[in-house]
């Protein structure tokens, strides 16, 4: 068997790889609101509409999507990078920190955004040190904002005119 990758090697080699930034939020089953940043976000399937989003098990946020009620992707916008510090930090509630909405079913959508993205729980699968959740679109919007991109450990975002701005050096 061939050895798994350091650490640090793996973190280099997917900082390579650019980003969208995203804020996931849901509700536990007593209708508590919960968001974590996240950037390991994928597109699974178009028949049905599926997308992942990977955490870690030990975070907070973690148990209250295991309920399965769903989760809301946020894509932040080029101008909201404090959003995606205030949730990755361990703030005790991050939404007295924020402007937000709720959608019909409850899950907090942050204002400003580039899209939101509401999700019914499909699937959750574990993986490594943190589980899979799957789930299915079932609706969103969209707004006409530059996004914000994370790129070798620093963000970025594209302009109109299709230029980044804040690229790090290669």
């Amino acid at each position: 068997m061939i050895p798994p990758a350091d650490s640090q090697l793996f973190r280099s080699l997917l900082g390579c790889f650019a980003t969208g930034v995203t804020v996931a939020t849901t509700l536990d089953t007593a209708g508590r609101a919960y968001g974590m940043t996240a950037s390991a976000v994928a597109a699974v399937s178009i028949e049905p509409p599926l997308l992942l989003i990977c955490v870690d098990r030990n975070a907070k946020f973690h148990d209250a999507v295991g309920t399965g009620l769903g989760f809301a992707l946020n894509v932040l916008a080029s101008d909201q990078e404090h959003l995606s510090h205030i949730f990755a930090s361990s703030a005790a509630n991050p939404f007295s920190e924020v402007e937000f909405h709720r959608a019909s079913g409850g899950f907090p959508l942050l204002d400003g955004v580039v899209a939101h993205i509401i999700c019914a729980a499909w699937e959750s699968h574990k993986a490594g040190d943190h589980t899979v959740f799957f789930g299915t679109v079932i609706g969103g919007e969209m707004f006409d904002r530059p996004p914000l991109l994370h790129y070798k450990s620093q963000y970025t975002t594209i302009r109109s005119d299709g230029r980044t701005v804040g690229q790090p050096e290669s």
